[in-house]
């Protein structure tokens, strides 16, 4: 039998319950995978704890995995036995094998490890949608990004240089900060010791930022929309220290007929073609030279809730994985 990391019941760490499960044959359109990396996301959190409902308990977590068909399903001609390939798909990662509708799946070019995709697929497509979609970055753009050494901010940091951009980030410590200079950042913060809307004003020299991208919530609001200058966008993704509280939408005008927006990666590759062409982009990224994907955080699959602790405490840098 699979074995599969299950919530039962919502929770902290140990609502993740290490288990055997059955594992269906893939019926039409469907792909059975043997998973050879599955990535953490504080996404796998916000459902664990039950901010975000899953559809049902118990549900198996993790959104992002990549490994190897092993079998298809009636209809499925693009997929074969052996291929390598990873996928973005709500909830049912963390296990050993899983079937999942062959449309949610890419394939994988050489050059591209399993731990890469593992990581790539939600984060990196995050990071392709903030800065390519919801604000289109270019050279001479001032960038603010939260959370600057996590999984999504290094990625992040390091796309937004490349695209020409001037980037700060913001951490919670000194190795932090080293880390996110190394990957892109031109200015870091330290936000424990520092008042980080100061310190954009005297960075910029009040010229202020064009886009914030803030992944972490209740803790950087409203001091990121302080950040902005007029006409700049708020781009609110995560919930890291909580959820934005509600405010009055008149905050916008009195910042600078500022925009908000609280996107999300579904609505950026709802069709097959968005989830291809984000694919090819960020692949070709990696393979360019222009994306490094700092792996920094492995675990086996069993230590599920232990990997959850680690995350919840920030004691996590760039990416991490789980191995089945």
């Amino acid at each position: 039998m699979a074995k599969a990391v299950r919530v039962h019941k919502v929770g902290g760490p140990e609502a993740l319950i290490y288990e055997s499960v059955d594992v269906p044959a893939p019926g039409p359109g469907e792909v059975r995978i043997r998973q050879h990396a599955v990535g953490l996301n504080f996404i796998d959190v916000y459902y664990r704890t039950g901010l975000y409902k899953a559809p049902g308990l118990p549900f198996i977590a993790g959104n992002e995995a990549a490994g190897e068909v092993v079998a298809v399903g009636a209809g499925v001609t693009n997929f074969h036995p052996g291929d390598r390939v990873a996928y973005y798909f709500t909830l049912g990662g963390y296990a050993s094998e899983r079937v999942i509708p062959a449309d949610n799946l890419v394939k994988l070019p050489d050059h591209i490890t399993y731990e890469q995709a593992a990581v790539l697929m939600l984060k990196g497509l995050t990071v392709w949608y903030l800065l390519h979609k919801t604000f289109k970055v270019e050279a001479g753009h001032r960038v603010l990004i939260h959370a600057a050494a996590g999984g999504i901010g290094l990625l992040a940091c390091q796309w937004a240089k490349a695209l020409g951009a001037r980037v700060i980030g913001t951490v919670g410590s000194k190795a932090k900060a080293d880390l996110a200079l190394a990957h892109g950042c031109d200015h870091v913060i330290l936000y424990n010791e520092e008042d980080f809307v100061a310190r954009v004003k005297q960075i910029s020299r009040n010229e202020l930022c064009d886009v914030v991208y803030d992944g972490v919530g209740k803790s950087t609001f409203p001091g990121s929309l302080s950040c902005l200058r007029p006409r700049g966008l708020f781009v609110s993704f995560g919930n890291a220290s909580g959820p934005v509280p509600p405010f009055a939408l008149a905050e916008l005008n009195n910042h600078g007929s500022l925009f908000a927006t609280r996107p999300k990666l579904n609505d950026y590759v709802s069709t097959r073609k968005e989830l291809l062409e984000g694919a090819d982009t960020l692949f070709a990224a990696v393979i360019n030279g222009k994306l490094h994907v700092p792996i920094n955080h492995a675990y086996a699959l069993k230590d599920a809730a232990k990997a959850h602790t680690e995350l919840e405490s920030r004691a996590t840098t760039g990416a991490g994985i789980l191995r089945p």
